[in-house]
């Protein structure tokens, strides 16, 4: 029985392969979307092992933020840029729960391991609706895993819908989500430690406007965690 099992199995990815997304190449039983070696080879920050890193500093004067990392360098026409359009624009919303994964077996032996819930930035119901999922949510789940914390996705909303932050300013980015966000129950996040995560950090504006809705509940922290800093 096994061996037609495998003898099936075998058939069908002669037609349909099992191929790691980023090169291609055949994925082995115990690998999923990416194989071992990309995996290895994605430009890791190790930004978590350091308090006062670029990803932290840049809110540095701007808001509070305990602890801030992004786990990838995010460069233009890398192997990891087409990988997060694949994450973000293709439906592959499972790449952000693999790295996420990832990422948070890292983190869970740092301080960022002392967070109580996981926020991820939300997107307004429209766009929602338009791309069928909340890849940051994915990648928040995937951290959810690995550091035995709980995934809010209710507490915080986008209110108002914005135009994309692709080609604004830093300024123009900071006006842009600048009091879009609402909390619907702060109870439930009062006295907590809240971990916000994202995709990518670039200016950090986005980051920064949920931070400080959240700030405003009695004795909250925050935290940031990125999959990528551009």
């Amino acid at each position: 029985m096994i061996r037609l099992k495998n003898y099936i199995l075998g058939f069908y990815e002669l037609f349909y392969p099992n191929l790691c997304i980023a090169c291609n190449s055949h994925l082995l039983n115990q690998e999923e979307l990416i194989c071992t070696k990309c995996l290895y080879n994605l430009p890791k920050t190790n930004y978590h092992k350091e308090i006062d890193n670029p990803v932290s500093q840049l809110f540095w004067g701007r808001t509070k933020i305990e602890f801030a990392t992004a786990y990838y360098f995010f460069h233009k026409g890398s192997m990891f840029q087409d990988m997060m359009h694949k994450f973000k624009y293709s439906g592959l919303k499972e790449i952000g729960f693999i790295l996420g994964k990832s990422f948070g077996a890292q983190l869970k032996e740092s301080m960022f391991n002392q967070v109580d819930i996981i926020i991820p930035v939300p997107l307004h119901p429209k766009k929602l609706k338009k791309r069928g999922y909340n890849q940051s949510e994915w990648l928040a789940r995937g951290l959810a895993e690995s550091l035995a914390k709980t995934v809010d996705t209710k507490s915080l909303v986008r209110a108002i819908a914005t135009e994309t932050q692709t080609r604004k300013s830093r300024f123009e980015r900071w006006k842009n989500v600048e009091n879009i966000f609402k909390i619907t129950s702060p109870e439930l996040l009062e006295g907590k430690h809240i971990l916000l995560v994202d995709d990518v950090v670039t200016t950090g504006s986005t980051l920064e406007a949920c931070a400080n809705i959240i700030l405003e509940i009695k004795n909250t922290k925050v935290s940031i965690a990125a999959l990528a800093v551009a």
